[in-house]
């Protein structure tokens, strides 16, 4: 049985939680076309339309690839659009280089996507109009190496991997961010701890109410800490760090009944918590997914997906409303599964794959998954960041 235990801020950390840096360069406007497109007509109506964005996170510039989805769910690409910023990749990766889930964003009241320039340390905010996206925005990330975005309302909060680690919130007005004084807070984690890619921060996540700020930090101290988000969108001075050993806590996601979801790479396991109202979390169910690497989980509003880079597979799993976990089985993909993302509706699912491939799913109504195709991305060897739309 699994003994839950929550610490209080070791001294190191909290003395680390006094700020960060002055927000690195100014922002810049600018509307962009597409860097290359593919044949396929584009959809001009209003808002989003059904089409998938990847990431690329290539350290020689970063774009956006826009797919369309066919009604069967195959992907076609039409376009790819640059950030304005640089990819990175945290040392010792091999997979995902930017060792995260939540690279890339998407606002849906705003019709808006955030994309995290890991290498240049800014955010580029695009405007998307059907199949189109336009640049509207970069940004300085307000730490170095920006590596997850959550969005809530008008509120945006970015994960900053190195040095410690930290986030840094915005608010979002007239299609931009704006940072929130005093939003800044520093994780205090060892920034001299190897290997990078295990020890850096894994994602920043809002609750379903926008209330709490969620981080994981993987190996670096194996922690869940979760923020009170305040009416002016800041948070507590310092979170609630809620220890679970040995579990490396990495991807997280939410699931139908508000209970959140971890994926534990330390146990390749998914786990389901109650996450209470002063910050702290109880265990509810933890089931083991039986492959190597489980890293990044998903929830496609009725079933939870996991993905296991070590074995390159993902995992399916139902969840009843009072969390317990009940493994649907695993469906092979490409080497070095990655991020994934569903469409609204949960029908189709999209994973990534390290050698920079999309895999295409159908999700049956039973949960499990059948493959419809795949594409490649071009320059998108060691990206993460997908958005199913």
């Amino acid at each position: 049985m699994k003994i839950l235990t929550r610490h209080g801020m070791p001294g190191a950390r909290a003395t680390a939680m006094l700020g960060v840096a002055a927000l690195a360069g100014a922002a810049a406007l600018a509307i962009a076309g597409p860097a290359d497109a593919a044949a396929a007509p584009h959809d001009f109506s209003g808002g989003a339309g059904r089409v998938v964005l990847v990431q690329t996170d290539n350290t020689a510039g970063n774009q956006v690839v826009v797919y369309d989805r066919a009604g069967d769910g195959t992907l076609s690409r039409v376009g790819a659009y640059a950030t304005g910023g640089l990819g990175g990749q945290t040392a010792g990766s091999a997979a995902d280089h930017l060792s995260s889930q939540g690279s890339l964003g998407y606002d849906r009241r705003d019709g808006l996507v955030v994309a995290a320039n890991a290498g240049s340390s800014t955010v580029s905010v695009f405007g998307i109009r059907g199949d189109r996206l336009s640049l509207h925005q970069v940004i300085g990330a307000g730490g170095t190496f920006p590596v997850s975005v959550a969005i809530h309302g008008d509120l945006v909060y970015v994960l900053n991997a190195e040095n410690g680690g930290s986030v840094q919130g915005y608010r979002i007005s007239f299609g931009r961010l704006f940072p929130i004084p005093g939003s800044d807070r520093l994780l205090g984690l060892d920034p001299t701890a190897t290997p990078q890619f295990t020890h850096t921060p894994g994602q920043v996540a809002f609750s379903p109410d926008g209330s709490q700020l969620i981080v994981t930090t993987k190996a670096s101290g194996d922690d869940i800490d979760v923020f009170r988000v305040g009416f002016d969108g800041s948070l507590s001075a310092s979170p609630v760090v809620n220890s679970e050993p040995g579990t490396l806590p990495f991807g997280v996601t939410f699931d139908p009944a508000g209970q959140l979801v971890v994926a534990e790479t330390g146990t390749n396991a998914v786990a389901t918590y109650a996450l209470n109202p002063d910050g702290s979390i109880a265990l509810i169910d933890a089931v083991p997914t039986g492959q190597a690497a489980t890293c990044w989980v998903v929830s496609d509003g009725s079933f939870l997906f996991a993905s296991n880079a070590g074995s390159a597979t993902e995992s399916g799993y139902s969840v009843s409303a009072n969390g317990q976990l009940t493994l649907l089985g695993q469906a092979a993909t490409d080497p070095a599964t990655i991020d994934a993302s569903a469409t609204p509706g949960g029908r189709f699912l999209y994973v990534q794959a390290g050698p920079g491939i999309v895999d295409e799913f159908a999700v049956t109504p039973a949960g499990t998954l059948t493959a419809i195709g795949s594409v490649t991305v071009p320059n998108g060897s060691g990206a993460e960041g997908i958005v199913a739309l």
